[in-house]
């Protein structure tokens, strides 16, 4: 079991751990239960879907990194698939605040880059941000996505968001996890450039159309690569780094053990990641870091 989850593994309610401790067993434990998955735990647990989520929240908040806040936030994402998927707030000294990855939106990402196209609930610890609101209303969920949180009734994101200013007020018809292509092509790209390239053209930029996508290799050559998330409303929207941070994390990887990165984007693009994507990861130690346009 990969160290991270012990304290919250001990304090599980034993059939809770019993049923669980197959799955979490190994050190590369996804930070995600498949479908079947979760049914051969609500069987065990007598747990239901609801229940089951928010009895996951410690092992998910368990994936934060917070070396500024210390505070650890989790947040689980359900699927149409019926597959759940972990998310936690991170943070990165050295950077901008503004480079942070919040619960939901981990929960959100990693979805998407497992390959979920629609989310039914987010499950989490704390009352949503007011960011992390707008940010999920880009997605094809909309408003309708179901909002669990301790000790209150299930309510909607449009409970929450009452009067919501989103893509379809922009005439915005694909929205994020909707599966798309947008046919950029690289000449003499490595595996590692080519995962940046398939990340820029599944990319979810419909307001700036400046697509981009990150592939990042750590120190013992795993590979993860991260989309670029655009918002409505532009400031929630997750840089292509971020993306691929949280899949890095999510899989057990350690943020600083990355030793190679590289940047796809369309070329004369209206807004560019290179400076950021540049800054934050010279603040996790990474100095190898390629830019390449589409």
């Amino acid at each position: 079991m990969h160290a991270r989850f012990h304290t919250a593994f001990a304090a599980l309610p034993e059939n809770l751990s019993s049923a669980l401790e197959p799955f979490l067993r190994h050190d590369d434990f996804p930070a995600m239960l498949t479908a079947a998955d979760v049914a051969q735990i609500k069987q065990a647990t007598g747990l239901d879907d609801g229940a089951l989520a928010f009895a996951l929240l410690p092992l998910a908040a368990a994936c934060s990194v917070t070396p500024i806040s210390h505070f650890n936030v989790g947040a689980v994402a359900r699927g149409t698939s019926g597959n759940l998927y972990f998310g936690a707030n991170m943070e990165f000294a050295g950077a901008p605040m503004q480079q942070t990855v919040h619960a939901e939106q981990s929960a959100v990402t990693h979805a998407w880059l497992r390959g979920e196209t629609r989310l039914v609930s987010i499950t989490v610890n704390y009352t949503p941000c007011g960011h992390c609101r707008q940010f999920m209303n880009e997605l094809a969920s909309g408003t309708a996505l179901d909002i669990h949180l301790p000790d209150r009734d299930v309510a909607t994101l449009g409970d929450y968001l009452p009067h919501s200013f989103g893509p379809k007020d922009l005439d915005i018809t694909t929205l994020l996890m909707d599966r798309v292509n947008h046919g950029y092509t690289l000449k003499d790209a490595d595996s590692l450039a080519l995962i940046a390239l398939d990340a820029c053209n599944q990319s979810h930029a419909p307001y700036s159309k400046s697509h981009s996508g990150v592939a990042l290799e750590t120190h013992n050559g795993k590979q993860f690569g991260g989309r670029y998330a655009e918002n409505a409303a532009f400031n929630p929207g997750l840089p292509p780094l971020q993306a691929a941070l949280i899949l890095l994390n999510m899989s057990g990887e350690n943020c600083h053990n990355v030793r190679r990165a590289i940047l796809v984007e369309q070329k004369e693009a209206l807004i560019t990641q290179n400076d950021a994507t540049r800054a934050t990861l010279t603040a996790l130690g990474c100095e190898d870091i390629t830019t390449l346009t589409c």
